[in-house]
C-alpha cells in the first residue's frame, strides 16, 4: 500500500509541527522537496531534476541498482542480531583489511560516524590510560556528547572546552597561520602540536590521542600539507597517545589516487586508530572502527564485553560488499581523479576571471571553492557565498558552504559525477559571478550618479559632476 503524497506546503507545515526546528532543512527560506533519485540527481514533486553535489553519503550513486539488489536480496533470506555467527561480516572486514595498512586488522562495526568516532575515543582511552585529547580547530566529529566535547565546531558555540580537550591549529596553508609561502608548513603546523603536548604536560597531564579528519571538511575543505600527520604522528606516540585518522567523509576513493585520504600523507604513515562510515553504505547505516592488534587487545583486556546489536548484521555487510564492488567495477576511483581534476581545471580557470574567487583547492571529488571581497587581505565574501547557493539551487544545482566563515562552496558528490556535470556547475558558477559583478558595478554607479546629483544641486550647475567610467570596480582588476 502506497503512502499518501503530501503537497509541499502539506509536508512542510507537518514538520515544523512534529520535527525538532534544530534539525534543519537544505534551503530553509525555500525548502526542496525531494521524492526520487538516482545516481548524481535528484526529483522534486514536480519531476524537476537537481544535479546533487553534496551528498556524499550516496557515494557511488542513488539507488545504485547492484545495492538495492543486494539489500533486498539478502533482508529476504535473514537479518539477524550481530551475535550470531555469519559469513557476510567475516567477509566484509576482509576486503577492508585488504584496503588498509598491514597493522590495521581489528574491526568493531557499528551505525554511524558518530557512534564510530565515540567508540575510537574509547579505544585510546582504554590503551593509554590517559584522557586528553588533540584536535584541530573548528574540527567536528559527531553528535554525539562525547564527540561534541571533541568538535570546537560545536563546543565553542555551547558548554565551552572542557580541560581535557586541547585545540591546534588548522594547517590551512591559505589563511591560516602559515601560509603557501612558508619554506615547510608541513613542519611548522606539526610543531605547533608539538607545543599544544609540550603545554599539557606542564599541566600535569597525559595525552591519550590526536584526532583529526583526513581532510578537515567542516573546517573549509582544508588539504593537510604532506608530511603533516608523519610528524604529528611521531610527536603524539612519544608522549604516549594514539593517531586517529576521521575518514567518515574522506573514505572509501573519494581523494581518487587512493582508497584512504591518510594515503596522501605517504607510504610510510599509518594512523593507529580509523573511523569510516557516510559511504560505507550508501545511505544505509553502517559504519565502522578499525585499529590494531595491540590496542583491540587492551579494549579486552579491561573485561567489559562490548557488543553492538546491529553493527555488522548480515544486511548491513551484504551492503558494505556491494559497496566496495561497485567502486572497483565502475572504476569510481579513477571517475574521481578524472572528473575531480577536470572540475579544479575549470574552478581555477573561473579563478582568473573573478577576483571573488580567492582560492580553489581540492583532490578527486572533494572540492572546495573559497569566495573573498578581498584577494589582498583574504577577506571571507560569506554573503557572496551564500548567493551563489541560492542562484545555483535555481539553476536546479545543489551545493552548500562550509568553513568557520561559511564562505566556500564545497563539492563532495556522488562518485559517478561527470565530466558534463562537473561543465555544467562551472558555466553555471561563470554566469552566476559575472551576474552579481555587472550587478554590483550597476549599483555602484547608480550611487555615483546619485551623489553627482546631490553635490551639483549643492554647489550649483558649474559642479563637476563625478565621472564614473574611470574607478575601479572591486570585482575587476
Amino acid at each position: 500500500m502506497a503512502l499518501e503524497m503530501f503537497r509541499k506546503e502539506e509536508t512542510l507545515a507537518m514538520r515544523k509541527k512534529l520535527i525538532g526546528q534544530s534539525c534543519r532543512l537544505f534551503y530553509s527560506d525555500d525548502p526542496v522537496k525531494i521524492v526520487r533519485a538516482r545516481g548524481q540527481y535528484l526529483y522534486d514533486e514536480n519531476g524537476k531534476r537537481y544535479l546533487d553535489c553534496i551528498s556524499n553519503v550516496q557515494h557511488v550513486g542513488h539507488c545504485h541498482p547492484s545495492i538495492t539488489q543486494a539489500a533486498t536480496t539478502q533482508m529476504e533470506l535473514l537479518n539477524a542480531n550481530s551475535r550470531f555467527l555469519h559469513d557476510n561480516i567475516v567477509q566484509y572486514a576482509d576486503r577492508l583489511a585488504a584496503t588498509l595498512p598491514d597493522k590495521l586488522r581489528v574491526f568493531y562495526f557499528v551505525n554511524s560516524g558518530s557512534e564510530a568516532n565515540d567508540l575510537a575515543l574509547r579505544l585510546a582511552h582504554q590503551y593509554t590510560q590517559h584522557e586528553d585529547v588533540i584536535v584541530l580547530d573548528h574540527a567536528y566529529h559527531g553528535h554525539l556528547t562525547s564527540l561534541i566535547d571533541i568538535s570546537p565546531y560545536k563546543f565553542q558555540k555551547l558548554t565551552g572546552q572542557k580541560e581535557w580537550v586541547h585545540v591546534a591549529p588548522i594547517p590551512d596553508i591559505y589563511r591560516g597561520i602559515f601560509r603557501e609561502d612558508h619554506p615547510n608548513p608541513a613542519q611548522a603546523y606539526a610543531d605547533t602540536v608539538k607545543d599544544v603536548i609540550d603545554k599539557v604536560h606542564q599541566k600535569g597531564r597525559k595525552v591519550s590521542a590526536f584526532f583529526s579528519e583526513s581532510l578537515p571538511s567542516v573546517g573549509g575543505q582544508i588539504l593537510l600539507p604532506k608530511g603533516y600527520s608523519t610528524k604529528v604522528a611521531e610527536y603524539v606516540r612519544s608522549a604516549g597517545g594514539v593517531f586517529v585518522a576521521d575518514e567518515v567523509q574522506t573514505g572509501f576513493g573519494r581523494v581518487g589516487s587512493h582508497f584512504w585520504a591518510f594515503q596522501l600523507q605517504g607510504d610510510d604513515f599509518s594512523p593507529d586508530i580509523v573511523t569510516m562510515g557516510k559511504p560505507m553504505g550508501n545511505g544505509h547505516p553502517l559504519s565502522c572502527v578499525a585499529t590494531t592488534a595491540e590496542i583491540a587487545g587492551a579494549f579486552t583486556a579491561n573485561g567489559v564485553e562490548y557488543f553492538n546489536t546491529f553493527g555488522g548484521n548480515p544486511v548491513s555487510c551484504a551492503i558494505g560488499l556491494a559497496v566496495l564492488d561497485v567502486i572497483e567495477k565502475e572504476d569510481l576511483r579513477g571517475n574521481s581523479s578524472r572528473v575531480g581534476g577536470h572540475l579544479l581545471d575549470r574552478l581555477r580557470q573561473l579563478q582568473t576571471k573573478h577576483p571573488i574567487i580567492g582560492d580553489v583547492r581540492g583532490v578527486g571529488l572533494f572540492v572546495g571553492l573559497e569566495m573573498v571581497t578581498d584577494k589582498e587581505q583574504r577577506t571571507p565574501a560569506t554573503d557572496a557565498a551564500a548567493q551563489v547557493v541560492r542562484r545555483l539551487k535555481e539553476e536546479y544545482i545543489c551545493v552548500s558552504t562550509d568553513g568557520p566563515w561559511e564562505n566556500i562552496v564545497k563539492f563532495k558528490p556522488p562518485m559517478c559525477f561527470s565530466m558534463e556535470d562537473a561543465d555544467l556547475v562551472a558555466d553555471r558558477i561563470h554566469h552566476i559571478l559575472t551576474d552579481m559583478e555587472r550587478s554590483h558595478q550597476k549599483l555602484d554607479s547608480e550611487d555615483l550618479r546619485l551623489t553627482g546629483v546631490i553635490l551639483e544641486e549643492d554647489k550649483g550647475r558649474n559642479a563637476e559632476v563625478f565621472n564614473t567610467t574611470n574607478l575601479t570596480d572591486p570585482y575587476h582588476n
